[in-house]
């Protein structure tokens, strides 16, 4: 299938960007298209995992590039941390230049940039590098500029008011 793809970008500081890029990739499916999703600082069995595992796996491949938990503490990211991403961007770039995919989607990229666990550049050059007819999404809060400045789509999801404020915790099925 030929199309033209765009460079997609969701963010900021409210929920659902992920949710929109499995949207996407989900409507792809449908379509007969394949996405690849590249789930940077995650390494969960999360339920969208399970759910493209168990009945999407012709059309989705996901896996994940990160440690079982990631907390920033301002400190500098571990050697492990950066190794993880820098395996990401290698799968990235090698599912891109497969043939096999018409998505491809940096599932929380943008806060990995943003704690510096890898340099933008690795980014801007997938960006850069991109064969046409592929749609390249990137999620996460903090989208620098440069990919900003790359991109053809912006959605920024802004938090108006959220049930985490009043103590509500992740529930399954729903937020995790």
């Amino acid at each position: 299938m030929k199309f033209k793809g765009y460079v997609q970008v969701y963010t900021g500081n409210g929920k659902g960007k992920t949710t929109a890029a499995l949207g996407l990739a989900l409507r792809a499916a449908g379509n007969d298209m394949r996405t690849y999703i590249a789930q940077f600082m995650k390494k969960r069995e999360y339920n969208e995992l399970i759910s493209i595992n168990r009945y999407l796996n012709e059309y989705i491949k996901i896996e994940q590039f990160g440690l079982p938990e990631f907390h920033h503490t301002g400190e500098e990211p571990s050697k492990e941390e950066k190794k993880c991403a820098m395996n990401g961007v290698e799968a990235v770039k090698k599912a891109i230049h497969s043939k096999k995919y018409n998505i491809i989607i940096l599932d929380e990229v943008n806060v990995l940039l943003h704690f510096k666990v890898i340099d933008k550049k690795y980014i801007l050059e997938i960006i850069e590098s991109k064969p046409e007819n592929i749609e390249l999404i990137l999620t996460g809060r903090y989208a620098p500029e440069e990919i900003k400045e790359k991109a053809d789509l912006i959605t920024e999801m802004k938090e108006i008011k959220h049930y985490f404020k009043e103590n509500v915790q992740a529930r399954e099925g729903i937020e995790k």
